[in-house]
């Protein structure tokens, strides 16, 4: 899940790094972005504190954002010294590009009076993550995984950051994740350093 939303948010990166790279609009005329609207004045401290705050709104437990991008959670792979080496060089680089939310495995622990339906709950941190600017990029999508689960995932957008949301049910097991990366960054990436993320 967190590989595919790297990939999703190169995708979108890829249009909005050539803008902010080339500095300039269609015509050639030097760009219309101020210090106030720039993606360089919103960094990573300014989403992780717009997602806190959602978060805490949701009344969800705290503590679960977290800045920098994670291993965590990935198998590994047939990889040699070098790559590995890649690999750590990679992500040191990507860090400072992500911000990331989840939930137990197992849903909320939260006396909240609807904490039985976490899909809810991520609603309800999505509204707030609105209420911050945050402009939805695309129509979320739910769609069935078996007969019992789900799988629900919306794309958010907010000066030059792109978060992808996703919300997975097959009872008894839930999860819901948000992962937010900065488009500048991660159009940096290469096919090499991309099919070095996938194997790991």
């Amino acid at each position: 899940m967190r590989t595919t939303a790297i990939r999703a948010a190169r995708t979108v990166a890829a249009a909005a790094g050539a803008v902010l790279v080339t500095g300039c609009g269609g015509d050639g005329a030097p760009s219309t972005v101020t210090a106030a609207t720039s993606p360089a004045s919103f960094g990573q401290e300014g989403v992780r504190g717009d997602l806190e705050a959602a978060v805490a709104a949701a009344g969800l437990p705290e503590g679960k954002t977290e800045a920098g991008y994670s291993r965590s959670g990935r198998t590994a792979g047939p990889a040699t010294t070098a790559q590995e080496r890649k690999l750590a060089a990679l992500i040191t680089r990507l860090s400072p590009c992500v911000v990331s939310w989840s939930t137990e495995d197992t849903g909320f622990s939260t006396p909240a009076a609807d904490s039985a339906d976490p899909r809810r709950q991520l609603d309800v941190v999505l509204a707030g993550l609105e209420k911050r600017d945050w402009k939805q990029s695309a129509p979320s999508t739910e769609a069935p995984l078996t007969e019992n689960g789900t799988y629900f995932m919306a794309g958010y957008e907010k000066q030059g950051w792109t978060l992808h949301a996703r919300h997975s049910s097959l009872p008894p097991w839930r999860q819901s994740t948000v992962m937010v990366t900065e488009d500048d960054c991660f159009s940096r990436v290469t096919e090499e350093e991309q099919a070095l993320l996938d194997a790991t």
